[in-house]
C-alpha cells in the first residue's frame, strides 16, 4: 500500500503529563497559555477531565504505563511511541533514558520512519545536531537516543548545524538561543517562538511525515526552578501559536504528544504515572482519536492518516 498525500507532524514533548489543578505543584495553572486555551479551554492540563473535543482538535488522555509497574522512562516511552510495540512489556521493565541493547534491537526492526519510507513516503526529523554531537558518535563516547537512532537506522540523515542556519531544521528549543548560550554558536540566528511554529509547519508539510523532538520541558521537570517550567511551557505555547497558523488542516494532521508525565508536579523532580495528553488537530482529528488509548496508538493514527496498513 502507497501513502496518499496526506502528512503528519508528530510533536514529541518530553516529560508532560495531565496533572492538579494545585498552582504550588503544576506549572500549567500558573502559566500563561493562550493558544492551547483557546483550543480547549479553561484548565485542559488538568488529570481526570478525560477527552476534550472541539470543531479544531482533540485532547486524548494517553496511558503511558502500559500495565508495566514503576514509573515509565524516556527510552521504552520513545520507542512505543516510534514502533506501537509495547516496547516496556518486551523488554520488562521502563527503561531510561538511554536504550538498551534489546531496545535498539526492536527499533531495528522498525518504526514508523520505516513505515513511511517503505510506502514511498518522504519522512524527516527535523531537529539538528551540533559537529560535537557525531564526533563523540563516531569515536564511541556517547549512543544514540532512541529518536535519533530511529532515523539513522530507517536511512534517515540526521540534520546540522548547517541546515538549521538554512532554515531546513527545527532547533529542540525552537527559537535557535540554545544554541548561542549552551553551545556557543553565537552567531546562529533567532527566531521568535511565532516564527519558529510557521517554520516547523512549512518543513513538515513538505513531507509526508516528519517528527520534531522537544526536551526541554523534561529537563525543566527535573532541575531547575518552577518560573522555569511555567516559561518553558509558555514558550511551547507561543510556538504552538505560530504553528497553527500555518497549519494546512485540510490535508495534515497534526499530533503533540509525550513519553511520560514529569513537568506537571515539579514539586517532586520525578517522572510521573499520569497519563500524557495527545493533542489531535486537523484532517479526521475525531476519526483518529478514536484510536488513542495508549502510546502504541500513536504509530497506528500516523499510518491510518497517511494510507498505509499498520
Amino acid at each position: 500500500m502507497h501513502v496518499n498525500d496526506r502528512h503528519v507532524l508528530l510533536l514529541f514533548l518530553d516529560g508532560v503529563g495531565l496533572g492538579s489543578a494545585d498552582p504550588e505543584s503544576n506549572p500549567f495553572v500558573t502559566a500563561h497559555l493562550p493558544h492551547l486555551t483557546k483550543l480547549f479551554g479553561s484548565a485542559w492540563y488538568v488529570n481526570g477531565r478525560g477527552r476534550i473535543q472541539t470543531n479544531r482538535a482533540t485532547l486524548v488522555p494517553t496511558d503511558a504505563n502500559l500495565d508495566v509497574p514503576h514509573r515509565p522512562q524516556s527510552a521504552t516511552g520513545q520507542a512505543t511511541i516510534l514502533t506501537g510495540r509495547n516496547v516496556p512489556q518486551e523488554v520488562g521493565a521502563h527503561i531510561g533514558p538511554w536504550p538498551t541493547d534489546d531496545i535498539y534491537t526492536i527499533l531495528r526492526e522498525g518504526t514508523i520512519f520505516n513505515a513511511v519510507s517503505n510506502a514511498g513516503g518522504h519522512a524527516v526529523f527535523l531537529n539538528p545536531y551540533p559537529q560535537r554531537y557525531f564526533d563523540a558518535i563516531a569515536r564511541g563516547r556517547r549512543n544514540y537516543s532512541a529518536i535519533p537512532f530511529a532515523a539513522v537506522q530507517a536511512g534517515l540523515p540526521l540534520l546540522t548545524e548547517q541546515d538549521l542556519r538554512n532554515g531546513a531544521a527545527v532547533s529542540p528549543g525552537f527559537t535557535n538561543r540554545g544554541w548561542r548560550e549552551q553551545l556557543g554558536v553565537t552567531d546562529m540566528p533567532l527566531l521568535t517562538p511565532h516564527e519558529a511554529g510557521v517554520r516547523m509547519a512549512h518543513l513538515a508539510q513538505a513531507h509526508h511525515f516528519a517528527f520534531v523532538e522537544h526536551w526541554p520541558t523534561d529537563f525543566a521537570g527535573h532541575r531547575g526552578p518552577f518560573t522555569q517550567a511555567t516559561a518553558t511551557l509558555e514558550l511551547i505555547d507561543a510556538v504552538i501559536g505560530g504553528l497553527l497558523a500555518a497549519w494546512d488542516e485540510e490535508r495534515g494532521l497534526l499530533i503533540i504528544t509525550s513519553d511520560h508525565g514529569n513537568i506537571e508536579e515539579k514539586q517532586h523532580g520525578k517522572h510521573t504515572r499520569n497519563p500524557v495528553p495527545t493533542i489531535l488537530l486537523g484532517n479526521n482529528h475525531r476519526e483518529s482519536a478514536e484510536i488513542v488509548h495508549n502510546l502504541t496508538d500513536i504509530s497506528r493514527v500516523i499510518q491510518y492518516h497517511l494510507g498505509i496498513e499498520p
